[in-house]
Order: C-alpha cells, then sequence, then structure tokens
C-alpha cells in the first residue's frame, strides 16, 4: 500500500462523503458524475475509496470488478490538490487491492484521448493503449471524443 503522509487517509468511499465528492467532481469536469452514479456504484459493491486530508476531500476513484478484471470508472483528485503525486497514490492503491484482495488479472480504464496529463500518468505506471472508442465522451455542443482504451497486465 502506498505511504500516504500525514494526515492523509484512504478510506472506503460513503455516501456521507458524495456532497463533497460531487463539488471536486463539478469543478473536475465538463460531464460529470451525477449523485445517482455515485450512489448507485456504492449499491452495487463497486471499490471506492477516498483520499483524505482530515476531513477534507482530495481525491477518490471507483473501480468495478468483473471475474479476474478490475476496471477502473473514475479518478480524480481536487483540481485544487493537483500536481503533488495524488493521482498516483490513488492508483497505486487501487493496483495493490485490484492484485492482492481482487486476484485480479487485468487492470481496465478508459480516458479522454485530450487528457494528455492522466494518459502518461496511465502510461508512467505500466498501462498501454489497446484500443479506441470513436464519439465515446461527450464534449460539447452534441460533439465527441475518442476513449483511448488502456489495460494493464496486474502479473508478471
Amino acid at each position: 500500500m502506498p505511504q500516504l503522509a500525514p494526515p492523509c487517509a484512504l478510506q472506503p468511499m460513503t455516501e456521507e462523503l458524495l456532497d463533497s465528492i460531487l463539488t471536486i467532481e463539478n469543478v473536475a469536469f465538463t460531464h460529470p458524475w451525477s449523485r445517482g452514479n455515485f450512489a448507485d456504484a456504492l449499491r452495487s459493491g463497486y471499490h471506492a475509496q477516498v483520499l483524505l486530508d482530515g476531513d477534507t476531500v482530495l481525491g477518490y476513484f471507483v473501480a468495478m470488478q468483473i471475474l479476474d478484471e478490475v476496471h477502473l470508472l473514475n479518478l480524480t483528485v481536487s483540481p485544487l490538490h493537483q500536481g503533488q503525486g495524488l493521482a498516483r497514490t490513488l492508483l497505486g492503491a487501487l493496483c495493490d487491492w485490484s492484485r492482492h484482495t481482487a486476484h485480479a488479472q487485468w487492470l481496465w480504464l478508459e480516458v479522454r484521448e485530450s487528457n494528455q496529463r492522466a494518459r502518461r500518468l496511465y502510461e508512467h505506471y505500466g498501462f498501454a493503449q489497446v484500443g479506441a472508442r470513436k464519439k465515446y465522451y461527450p464534449v460539447h455542443h452534441g460533439e465527441r471524443e475518442t476513449a483511448i482504451l488502456m489495460s494493464m497486465s496486474l502479473w508478471p
């Protein structure tokens, strides 16, 4: 498990944290997840973690396990706290859980083609592009953007 600088802590996402999470989500994205999306993920038992500094939500992720695969659905760091390695911390926690608790063989994700910062993070972590989904993400005024499909083997 990645080391966190005190007083940072990683804990399970709960409905009580959704107001703070939605504040971040709405600032970070032009097409954010809704409260219903997060609530559905929690009810479905998806693996969802929040990185906290005291009572302040710094970031979070939501992932879904399907057999021997884990699919990262959302990984977000508050724009106020980006550039501090928190996305790497969250991704490291997800990889550890996927390997050692979920016993998954593969980790999958989709990322906007234009999100070069996230793509570099994922590539640095060992993800490789395995495909693209044309016109997957909404952009604006009915336009859509390609999603880059990436995967990483969790076992050498």
